[in-house]
């Protein structure tokens, strides 16, 4: 049946443009006699009344009654016992309040706002009236129209259906609401509303809304009027840094011990880091080196303790084992060491050891500290694992602080030193991929994939523009690292009026000194021939032996036998280059121990038994903070000691490998032999050193306290310049006694130190000193031999140049050799351009060297390299934050005005640059949904930009008029809008997207997946089949790598091997439902948390320039 039968009737719904408001406009139009509307409604809109208001022309009077739910009000009484009569002024309130709601929350348009003050005016000049009625909730929707003589001869109508004097209602909105109406032109039916109406009418009297009323209501939101450029912009640091605490509370958990002393930049890194770790359940402290981070972590973590209750917490801090002391003596000290075990970061398999009652279970802990976290980088150790493990596995008891979730504390200077896909993997540590709590980022995988992808093809590009890195990295640091870190360097303490004073500025670092010294003729000659047989001619066959098994031997026994062999060769040949740089006598033990180790496997070969020794973990060992000589000491061990290597015959390798070995023995023997006599009298590094100790280190005005560090690479040359220095006040440290001498080192080095002694003037180290420990007593250091790169540089100043050092310059001294005569030739130059090398041999695959290792072997060029990234890398929000905060504190009640300004305030201002960008015929946009906050710059394109442009683009003197804005504003403020709709659509296309193909699971998923498949089959208790669909869901969003990878541990264990498996099936069945149990809290809360999401964004501020 055709609709068009429906046109004259005297139903109308709004399908087909059929709507309220064309209804209105066809009555009033062809009916000029008709001269009054009397409506009463549900609510009415300023979008309402606005868009009926040019038919209403011809209209002399319109009233309107309000039907508010008085409900309420109604219980109310009831509850204190009265009759209710009535509640006038509640009722009027609540209507003005409705007013106000809708004015903030409806579309930013021109005409909107022109009908707000459309109404005040009509209200004003009498032509409208409302009333709202104060003891009836009505419902019904009645419109009525009439001519001023109404009677049964003139034409009359009422109206009466679902539809409110709305965008909606009326029909006039996008999203159209279903609606119906009945329309009636009876006399008797338009009389009897008409008398219905008046009798509402009446009753409403004393309820009445005046122009007054909706003034002061409109008053009270943005359409009062524009405000001024400055109060825009504190009210904007307001919004943004709403979660920021402005002043600190003094009895608070920070009374420092003993030795300690308060400054108030840790004091704020306390509180903003632990808002984060509540927030976020994790975040990295990244304050730059000698901020004491050790200090603010431990200070956090006992404000954890307090908050969730002495009673309910566990702590776990894991650290590289250089730094132990340092940890386990700052807990004592504020007295929170019995709630915290303390783990290297190796040996976390300890704490998964349910078996080990040395440490409490995982699932105990609720609050883990991770220092170095850095080299927790890479998912495929299993060290990441096993720390993924420990954060992901849900509390057992939850505190006072609710939820299952632990909260991580991540602690390295550096943590963007590394790509996306290694932050990636730290933000996994306590985020989920597919459900991130930092603003905006929703889906952390669906944000980090195309960076990834774009940043391997960038690396693999050897023409791509280091701008292309930036701007790759300023995405992820924006949108990711922001918000999740902590981070103040020492220009941000120099540049805070109130952390300086604390500090009381930091010394100055001069240029590095360099002292050159000169070989002679027969030693420089010695030095570039080793440098050239170390590079050309060793083939290092020693260290590659699974390389040259006969592939029917080696069969599928080592992955990567090719790379791991590239790597231990690699570490051998760049470790003497170094060795021979760091000293002659380092080189000469050097070459003994690579002569002996290579004989020892010639002397196997002899004897058809050949240990190889493939199960070194090089990478674990350097993390573990072993030096290269100590690796070395293991790489040349006999390898029979260890059951886990295999045994081999001489056939079992390929012919060369054995003509390898023997042509190295022969140069091996040779360099011995070269090297022989070379005695302490040739040493002209030495000689220069021991100068300078004696003329220049030690001078007063160069070296106030008398302290002198010495750091070397090598722990023979450590040993060699103890021997040869020759003082009783002279410590030698290495990762061998340095837990021993922690508390030697503080005495004597630490200027924060409580007892302060003068046993040891001369520190003799290698870089076991380079983290975690304090020795500004000194502010002069030798860096005997060259420090690789520039964060090793300047993790060694570091430790002297800290908080509380006693002298204002730092001097470091670095040595050059060259050759006698000739002063241009630098010797370093050509260890460097080997070392550079190998770098770029090895490249990715190969993880033992840092992408930033030698950029340049010139060392003030490596310096001024440091110092250029540490000014780039100041947090330039702080100012800003500084400023809020300074208003709070010294003018609260100015503070208290702005507060109070209503969401969606603006301005108008002049046409400004800043920084190169002129904003001019452009609207600056501030939107905030429930998950994040986001800033556009609109003019032909809205364009979202970085918080600190926007920072910048806001700021604003007090003295600063608004003017007028634009005629374009509100289109900006509209396309803003519809920008970061696009926004987020494309962010839920590309979580769909991530979500879908199964295949790119990997093998581990794949098969937990169809284990977990085979045993629901047979499980018939409902819950436990939930819960193990459950495990199952939470192995394929791969939120906890440990779930996939114990399920494919347990389908091998499963397998028959040699007739017998290492798990029955009920074993099996067991576990699975053990596991099930564990992680059920963890899915329920992941639900919940993904069932939430992201409200519409709401208009926080806006203003445009000329």
């Amino acid at each position: 049946m055709n609709n068009e039968q429906y046109t004259h009737s005297h139903i109308f719904t709004n399908r087909e443009g059929n709507t309220l408001m064309k209804e209105f406009e066809g009555v009033l139009q062809h009916n000029p006699q008709i001269r009054n509307l009397d409506a009463v409604v549900g609510f009415l809109r300023a979008s309402g009344y606005f868009s009926l208001r040019p038919f209403l022309d011809n209209i002399g009077k319109v009233r309107v009654l309000i039907g508010i739910d008085v409900d309420k009000y109604i219980a109310q009484a009831a509850r204190q016992g009265k009759l209710f009569f009535g509640a006038e002024d509640d009722v009027k309130q609540d209507c003005l309040r409705q007013f106000r709601k809708d004015i903030e929350s409806s579309n930013y348009k021109k005409e909107i706002e022109d009908g707000m003050f459309q109404m005040v005016q009509d209200l004003l000049d009498g032509k409208l009236e409302l009333r709202a009625h104060p003891s009836k909730k009505i419902h019904a929707k009645i419109y009525v129209l009439y001519p001023d003589d109404f009677n049964q001869y003139t034409q009359g109508m009422a109206i009466t259906g679902s539809s409110n004097l709305s965008g909606n209602g009326l029909g006039i909105t996008e999203e159209r609401q279903y609606e119906f109406n009945v329309k009636m032109t009876q006399h008797e039916d338009v009389q009897f509303a008409k008398n219905e109406f008046e009798q509402l009418w009446e009753e409403a009297k004393g309820c009445e809304i005046t122009a007054d009323d909706l003034k002061t209501s409109i008053d009270r939101t943005y359409l009062k009027g524009d405000v001024s450029p400055y109060d825009l912009y504190i009210k904007m640091l307001m919004e943004y840094f709403s979660d920021r605490i402005l002043e600190t509370d003094n009895d608070d958990p920070f009374d420092m011990p003993e030795g300690y002393t308060k400054y108030d930049y840790q004091m704020d890194a306390v509180i903003e880091g632990y808002q984060k770790l509540i927030r976020y359940d994790g975040f990295f402290l990244a304050d730059v080196v000698g901020l004491g981070k050790t200090v603010i972590a431990t200070m956090i973590a006992k404000k954890f303790l307090i908050e969730n209750g002495r009673d309910h917490t566990k702590i776990l801090v894991v650290y590289p084992p250089a730094v132990e002391q340092n940890w386990k003596t700052t807990f004592k000290d504020f007295g929170i060491d019995k709630y915290a075990n303390f783990i290297s970061n190796g040996s976390l398999s300890k704490v998964l050891d349910e078996d080990n009652y040395n440490y409490w279970n995982a699932d105990e802990y609720d609050l883990v500290l991770v220092d170095e976290a850095h080299k927790f980088r890479s998912h495929t150790t299993s060290a990441f694992e096993q720390l993924q493990e420990i954060c992901k596995m849900p509390r057992v008891e939850t505190g006072n602080i609710p939820g299952y979730k632990k909260k991580v504390m991540l602690i390295s200077a550096t943590p963007m030193n590394n790509t996306p896909a290694d932050l990636y993997n730290e933000i996994l540590l306590f985020q989920d991929p597919r459900h991130c709590t930092i603003d905006g980022v929703g889906n952390l995988t669906a944000f980090f994939a195309p960076l990834i992808v774009e940043f391997r093809k960038l690396r693999n590009n050897p023409d791509a523009d280091i701008r292309d890195f930036k701007k790759l990295a300023e995405k992820v640091r924006d949108r990711v690292i922001k918000p999740l870190t902590v981070r103040r360097t020492r220009t941000d303490i120099e540049s805070v009026p109130r952390y300086n004073k604390d500090v009381n500025g930091f010394p100055k670092v001069e240029r590095p000194v360099e002292s050159r010294y000169e070989l002679n003729e027969h030693l420089a000659n010695l030095f570039e021939r080793a440098m050239q047989t170390l590079d050309k001619e060793l083939t290092y066959a020693r260290y590659q032996a699974i390389a040259y098994l006969k592939p029917e031997v080696s069969n599928g026994l080592y992955d990567n036998a090719e790379l791991i062999s590239r790597s231990l060769a690699g570490i051998r040949k760049n470790g003497l280059v170094k060795r021979l740089e760091s000293s002659f006598y380092a080189f000469q033990v050097s070459i003994q121990n690579f002569r002996q180790a290579n004989k020892n496997m010639l002397d196997m070969f002899a004897n058809d038994k050949v240990f190889i020794a493939p199960d070194l973990d090089i990478n674990l060992l350097l993390e573990n903070g072993l030096s290269e000589e100590e690796i070395e000491d293991k790489l040349n061990a006999k390898a029979e000691t260890n059951p886990k290597n295999a045994v081999f015959h001489a056939d079992d390798f390929r012919p060369e490998f054995v003509e390898m070995l023997i042509a190295d023995q022969a140069i091996l023997e040779k360099m011995w032999n070269d090297w022989q006599d070379i005695s302490d009298d040739d040493d002209s590094k030495f000689a220069k050193f021991n100068e300078l100790l004696k003329h220049e280190l030690f001078k007063t005005e160069r070296n106030p306290e008398q302290k002198l560090v010495v750091f070397s690479e090598s722990v023979d040359t450590v040993e060699y310049l103890e021997r040869r220095i020759n003082r009783s006040d002279v410590l030698v440290i290495s990762s061998g006694n340095r837990s021993q001498q922690f508390k030697t080192i503080r005495e004597n080095f630490d200027a924060n130190y409580k007892t302060k002694l003068n046993d040891y003037n001369i520190i003799l180290t290698t870089d076991v000193l380079a983290e975690g420990v304090n020795l500004h007593r000194s502010n002069v250091i030798v860096n005997y031999d060259t420090p690789w790169n520039s964060t090793r540089l300047m993790q060694r100043i570091g430790r002297v140049n800290r908080i509380g050092s006693v002298s204002k310059h730092i001097y470091n001294y670095v040595f050059y050799p060259s050759r006698e005569g000739n002063r241009e030739i630098n010797l370093n130059q050509i260890a460097v351009s080997k070392i550079q090398t190998f770098h770029s041999t090895f490249g990715e695959d190969n993880q033992i060297y840092s992408q930033n290792e030698i950029l340049d072997r010139n060392l003030s060029k490596l310096f001024d390299e440091a110092l250029k990234e540490q000014k780039k890398d100041f947090n330039q929000e702080i100012p800003y934050y500084e400023e809020l905060r300074s208003l709070y504190q010294t003018n609260r009640r100015e503070y208290n005005r702005i507060a109070k300004l209503s969401l969606r305030s603006r301005t108008g201002r002049e046409s400004h640059t800043v920084d190169g960008v002129t904003l001019s015929g452009d609207t600056l946009v501030f939107l905030k949904t429930n998950f994040r906050k986001v800033f556009f710059l609109v003019s032909e394109n809205a364009e979202e930009i970085s918080v600190l442009d926007a920072l910048k683009y806001f700021k604003a003197t007090p003295d600063e008029k608004p003017v007028e804005r634009i005629k374009e504003h509100h289109q900006h403020v509209e396309k803003a809008l519809v920008k970061f709709r696009t926004i987020r659509d494309t962010e839920i296309q590309q979580e769909e997207t991530s979500k879908e193909p199964q295949s790119n699971m990997g093998a581990q998923v794949t098969t937990a997946i169809s284990l977990l498949t085979n045993f629901m089959r047979e499980i018939d208790d409902n819950d436990l089949y939930l819960k193990v669909a459950q495990l199952k869901t939470l192995a394929e969003r791969g939120v906890i790598t440990y779930i996939a990878k114990r399920l494919q541990r347990i389908q091998k264990d499963l397998r028959r091997v040699s007739g017998k498996a290492r798990m029955t099936h009920d074993e099996a069945l067991a576990e699975i439902i053990e596991m099930a149990k564990k992680y059920a809290p963890y899915y329920m809360a992941e639900e919940a948390l993904l069932n939430e999401k992201e409200t519409d964004a709401e208009i926080i501020l806006s203003e445009s320039f000329k």
